[in-house]
């Protein structure tokens, strides 16, 4: 199994090498920070950005069941959606779609809840399906919090 995993990231990093090599020699890629007015709060408070774009790569940090007042959303389905609302939210900060995101990454602290994710998911991706690999933690940044996504997205010029 560690062998299969160590394969997906060097095949991983040797796509984004070789994307950024690509857009580099074209005097293409510039790095932005992705920062909606909501949540310039978690840029200054905790100096991340909730996505980072590189050329026509979007990298955006774990959305979470927070809404804009740093409060954790009551409710599995309502903290799903809060979540899914916040990588929307960051994703047309950046002029892009579900349509555009080619991988999610979703953290769970009770792997019982996938068909929830499933479900919820659903609502969010109807035209274009990512890749999606769910992951069983004990538990997240923030007390209360149950779920996380991640995701990359390829914008198209």
């Amino acid at each position: 199994m560690k062998k299969i995993w160590q394969a997906r990231y060097v095949t991983w990093f040797l796509l984004i090498g070789s994307i950024l090599s690509q857009a580099s020699i074209a005097g293409q890629v510039k790095r932005v920070d992705i920062v909606p007015p909501s949540m310039k709060i978690i840029n200054e408070r905790y100096h991340y950005s909730p996505a980072v774009r590189v050329g026509n790569m979007l990298f955006i940090a774990g959305q979470v069941g927070r809404d804009a007042d740093m409060k954790v959303v009551v409710g599995k389905e309502a903290q799903l959606v809060q979540a899914f609302e916040n990588l929307k939210l960051v994703l047309e900060e950046a002029s892009a779609d579900f349509d555009d995101v080619v991988e999610i990454v979703t953290y769970h602290t009770d792997m019982r809840d996938l068909a929830l994710v499933v479900k919820v998911k659903d609502r969010y991706f109807k035209n274009r399906y990512p890749t999606w690999t769910g992951v069983g933690v004990s538990s997240l940044s923030t007390p209360g919090l149950e779920f996380e996504i991640k995701a990359t997205a390829y914008i198209e010029q």
